[in-house]
């Protein structure tokens, strides 16, 4: 697996990406996440996106020279308070479910983790969908993340988990 910075041409398999991951979720019977349209069908998720590519935060995993997975790295969304220190913060991260249970998330994370190392940062943070049963939380804790704030977007539950550098690396 490779990773590399994102850019705008990556943004076709970016949103490719976020499609097959809402399709997987509503076949699941998951819709609280992102709700059961495609991703690319909204113009305000494209524009994210659009945003995303054209900065410098995105970052793309590759197998064998395809797309499998992004992540994005930037200031913490609007509805997370920002931490008393420095952070590297999770924006957003989504893997094309041809991949799935390849490692290409915890890859991600992984890398997420060694550029806050290489910046003298000791914490990264994330957000992400608490509802359901919990699983999307569930999975960053099996990454190395400990639950820190809920919150709530409107009927969306929402939690904020962090992982600190110096704590070494997770299972």
């Amino acid at each position: 697996m490779k990773i590399r910075k994102g850019e705008p041409g990556d943004v076709e398999a970016v949103l490719a990406m976020f499609d097959s991951a809402i399709e997987w979720l509503v076949s699941q019977g998951r819709t609280g996440q992102w709700g059961s349209e495609p991703f690319s069908a909204s113009a305000k998720r494209v524009e994210l996106v659009n945003g995303w590519a054209g900065g410098e935060g995105m970052r793309i995993a590759e197998i064998d020279g395809h797309p499998a997975g992004c992540m994005t790295l930037g200031e913490p969304l609007s509805y997370v308070a920002a931490a008393p220190e420095p952070e590297v913060y999770v924006q957003g991260l989504v893997i094309d479910q041809r991949f799935h249970g390849r490692s290409v998330g915890r890859a991600l994370l992984e890398r997420a983790m060694a550029e806050a190392a290489e910046q003298g940062v000791d914490l990264v943070r994330v957000d992400c969908y608490a509802g359901d049963d919990g699983q999307l939380v569930r999975y960053y804790e099996s990454c190395g993340f400990r639950r820190t704030e809920e919150f709530q977007v409107g009927e969306w539950p929402g939690q904020v988990l962090e992982r600190r550098v110096s704590a070494g690396s997770a299972a």
